[in-house]
């Protein structure tokens, strides 16, 4: 609509002038508004961005839970028997020339944490040895059939593009995924279910990072209200902006008095610190994405959290509810694609009693096998996981 006002006489109102009153006050009406919150993209740049590098809520638990389940001992078997050397353990002790298996598993565990994905090539290298190499989960795409089955990652790098195929004959490549309720193809990252809780830190954080730099002070308004009444010069005005912004402004100024005169005074307007329970938002969020990832927040040092009785519980359920949980997945998706391919009914699985982390636990067990007179000492021996004396 194009309404003009006043309305001409020709507009179709008899010509009709507009009223005017004399003598009523003169004002203004202002119209507030609540803004759109704005959100981080749920993409992996962004997740990876926001989160992992700005956040160190977010960068502490996923290279925790990185370095603690990449330093899982892996053990593999052939039916029931133990192997202590084998091509697939080599292969994992050494996936590729550039990491070593640590340090490939620590990247793998990281992709899945930020992304829900994580993509394996296997490459034949000469003389029939082979190399394992990770995709950056945001250059990957999965290739489905007419049937939407996936068959094939696109790997895209500038304007290069290759396709590989999906669990082919000899290797090709393996589709990590963290369950996704919504989505048949590609996995869900724990930390998009803490994006809420993650721009809240990150808010936090930028917002006592400009109250420092504006004299840590809230923002507010001066006031020029002098006796005689009018309004302040051009000249005045631009003179007072310049003088607050050299003499007022910035970290090593604050504090600093600010002298008023001619009839100028501060009306502060921003909400303070307590106003916002500023410390209690940041705690509250930083538990949220604790919780997200599955790690204790007594772990990450976050106050305020008396969920475990003291630090070692809560290490014990950080590696029962989290690390185990995870490497044994990645065991039997692992053991699912290279089994075939270094050929046998191999299994790869992880050895907790090597875990410094659950000594606790095994050392319990221990003594109840051990005052278990009924029990003979192979029988115990398999209860704890051990095979008979003599055994071959």
């Amino acid at each position: 609509m194009a309404w003009k006002w006043p309305w001409p006489r020709n507009a179709g109102n008899g010509g009709a002038r507009p009223e005017h009153k004399s003598g009523a006050p003169s004002g203004f009406v202002a119209l507030h508004a609540q803004g759109e919150a704005r959100w981080t993209r749920r993409d992996y740049a962004a997740l990876a961005r926001e989160g992992y590098m700005r956040n160190p809520i977010v960068h502490r638990a996923v290279r925790l839970i990185c370095e603690t389940a990449s330093a899982m001992p892996w053990l593999l078997y052939e039916g029931a028997a133990e192997l202590e050397d084998h091509p697939l353990l080599q292969l994992l002790e050494r996936p590729n020339q550039r990491q070593a298996g640590a340090s490939f598993l620590e990247t793998l565990y990281g992709h899945l944490l930020l992304a829900g994905n994580a993509y394996v090539e296997m490459i034949e290298a000469n003389e029939g040895a082979r190399e394992l190499h990770l995709l950056r989960p945001d250059r990957v795409s999965v290739v489905t059939d007419p049937s939407g089955w996936p068959t094939a990652l696109d790997y895209r790098e500038g304007s290069a593009r290759r396709r590989t195929p999906l669990a082919a004959e000899g290797g090709g490549a393996l589709h990590l995924t963290l369950f996704h309720p919504l989505d048949d193809h590609y996995g869900f990252a724990p930390l998009e279910a803490a994006l809420t809780a993650l721009d809240t830190h990150n808010a936090a954080g930028r917002w006592n990072k400009a109250l420092l730099d504006n004299s840590a002070r809230p923002s507010g308004a001066l006031v020029y209200a002098p006796k005689e009444g009018g309004n302040l010069t051009d000249e005045q005005f631009d003179r007072l902006k310049a003088e607050l912004e050299e003499g007022y402004s910035g970290a090593t100024r604050a504090g600093r008095p600010l002298l008023l005169e001619g009839g100028l005074d501060w009306k502060a307007m921003g909400m303070t610190p307590k106003d916002m329970d500023f410390i209690e938002a940041k705690h509250s969020a930083s538990r949220d994405i604790a919780l997200a990832f599955g790690v204790p927040p007594m772990l990450l040092g976050i106050p305020g959290d008396n969920t475990y009785a003291n630090y070692q519980e809560a290490n014990r359920a950080f590696y029962r509810l989290t690390i185990l949980p995870l490497v044994g997945r990645i065991a039997k998706e692992l053991s699912a694609w290279l089994g075939p391919v270094f050929g046998g009914s191999l299994r790869l699985w992880y050895d907790a009693d090597r875990v410094d982390g659950l000594s606790g636990e095994r050392d319990a067990l221990w003594a109840r096998v051990e005052a278990a007179s009924f029990l003979s000492d192979d029988e115990k021996r398999e209860a704890v996981g051990y095979q008979p004396r003599g055994f071959d």
